[in-house]
């Protein structure tokens, strides 16, 4: 149960981070917001790997 509540809690958090960056940042530059997106679920992805995953 726990594991699942962290999993909910790290996707919550990069969607926010993502909706944030792309409305705060990069919102009329389309490639840009494309790479900083997919590099920003890369780094949710290995922090789901090595942390919660790992354990």
């Amino acid at each position: 149960m726990a594991r699942q509540t962290v999993v909910v809690l790290l996707v919550a958090v990069m969607v926010a981070l993502i909706v944030g960056v792309d409305i705060l940042v990069f919102r009329h530059h389309f490639w840009a917001r494309l790479l900083a997106n997919i590099g920003i679920v890369l780094i949710f992805a290995a922090c789901y790997l090595r942390f919660v995953k790992g354990t």
